[in-house]
């Protein structure tokens, strides 16, 4: 094959193969036709023997390392119909920047969400020539929809969320036991999936008078461990109902589910769970008063929490870390008075999301095989991806992070690429930062210089 039309190659010390958990000397090879991963050779290669002089086919990283795409398998985009929010223009330039070489977009905060085969059609006419990372899609599950599952499954999404407390938006309302039934029944053989928002409320611990709405403290009491842990005990025992049905708990918060999810698993039910990074990266301890940006619901809890659920994800029980990258507009989040309890429930992260895993991860000494598992394969694997995203293999998707694992940079707006730039992270000291990120074998985000190759964007709809 001729340098001319040969393959591109990135060599290297620090390449990051499946099932290792450092990276090691390898070279990786790259159709630039297909933009598919053809050869992955163990060690340093000499690439004027495989491209010649066309030194624009080669890149040798040095020491920086080669890194699988990211795939961020929650992520609420909000297009069409709360574009002031998010976008798919801005929301996926924001994950270019991070690392994260596909998304998977929720199926709520848009208007009209993600129920309905018409309604899927209109998300992907909004997401058409506007997307810089792959994205893929989430279904709902809300009262009365069943008869739109099967059809959505064949139209290519996912999977399907639903919520089990009130979502915070009209258009999206909560299931009950009666309305979980028929859509399990319809998903049951369906090979897809159902993701809770597992909060419910049964015993509802009202918040009087005398409590201030601007202490972070009066938020937590409202959405206390047992609201998580009721509904996680509800999930598996419909899962004895359901068996061949994989459920999934998003955005896992309270420690105390964890024995559940733990004996659950034991038991064979196809449970999987995922956490974020700021249940990861954060601590109810260390949040001031008057700080919405800090809400997220289920809520950020104390340091003790946050290191069990660090010890669950080294130890299996959850699986995956994503972002939950939730933003709104600012009068949203109430700000000027600091009203946590009145305020938009959502933390914004795309962008940073692998740089704060990577500041924490590294304090407790985990390999960055094991932590990029968590935000590469197994998030791929659980959004039905796995078959090409999520690994440096042969016949996967070119979807590639050059990453420098020393520099350390301040969070700051002008560092995010988001639309509304309100994030807890501000002013935090991040370790690691994307040198490149590389979707289907082309370059597309520059992190030294933060710019994008090219002026329009080249991710497809999944």
């Amino acid at each position: 094959m001729s340098a001319k039309n040969g393959p591109r190659v990135y060599t290297g010390n620090h390449v990051l193969l499946p099932g290792s958990q450092v990276p090691q000397p390898a070279t990786v090879l790259i159709s630039t036709k297909s933009g598919k991963i053809i050869d992955v050779r163990e060690g340093r290669a000499d690439c004027a023997d495989i491209v010649g002089d066309d030194e624009d086919r080669w890149v040798d990283l040095g020491d920086k390392y080669l890194l699988p795409g990211l795939v961020d398998a929650h992520v609420h985009l909000n297009e069409p119909g709360r574009t002031d929010w998010e976008g798919f223009w801005t929301g996926t330039r924001a994950a270019a920047s991070g690392g994260i070489t596909t998304v998977v977009d929720m199926p709520l905060n848009s208007i009209p969400p993600t129920t309905t085969i018409g309604n899927l059609a209109a998300k992907r006419s909004a997401a058409h020539a506007q997307c810089w990372t792959d994205v893929a899609f989430w279904g709902g599950v809300i009262p009365g929809n069943q008869d739109e599952l099967g059809p959505l499954v064949d139209a290519g999404v996912k999977g399907f969320k639903c919520f089990m407390i009130e979502s915070g938006v009209d258009e999206f309302p909560c299931v009950s036991k009666s309305d979980l039934r028929p859509a399990m029944s319809t998903l049951k053989n369906s090979g897809s999936v159902l993701l809770f928002h597992a909060e419910v409320d049964d015993h509802p611990s009202p918040i009087g008078d005398s409590e201030v709405p601007t202490l972070y403290s009066t938020f937590l009491k409202s959405r206390p461990e047992r609201f998580e842990v009721d509904a996680i005990s509800r999930i598996v025992r419909l899962q004895e109902e359901y068996p061949t049905l994989r459920c999934h708990i998003v955005h896992l918060s309270a420690a105390h589910a964890l024995p559940i999810i733990r004996s659950a698993k034991a038991a064979g039910h196809k449970l999987t769970v995922e956490t974020c990074f700021h249940y990861l990266c954060l601590a109810s301890d260390s949040i001031p008063d008057a700080r919405p940006e800090f809400k997220c619901c289920p809520p950020i809890r104390d340091a003790p929490n946050r290191e069990a659920l660090w010890a669950a994800l080294l130890d299996g029980t959850i699986d995956c870390v994503v972002s939950d990258h939730s933003p709104c507009v600012a009068e949203l989040k109430g700000l000027d008075g600091g009203d946590i309890m009145g305020a938009w429930g959502g933390i914004s992260t795309l962008g940073i999301g692998l740089s704060l895993l990577w500041t924490e991860g590294r304090k407790r000494g985990v390999p960055i095989g094991t932590m990029v598992g968590w935000v590469s394969e197994n998030t791929a694997n659980h959004a039905g991806l796995g078959d090409r995203k999520g690994k440096i293999a042969v016949g996967y998707d070119a979807d590639l992070v050059i990453w420098d694992p020393d520099m350390r940079y301040t969070v700051t707006k002008e560092t995010l690429q988001f639309k509304n730039k309100l994030t807890p992270y501000e002013g935090m000291v991040l370790s690691g930062r994307v040198d490149q990120t590389i979707l289907r074998g082309s370059p597309i985000y520059n992190g030294i210089s933060d710019t994008f190759f090219e002026s329009e964007p080249s991710g497809v709809l999944l």
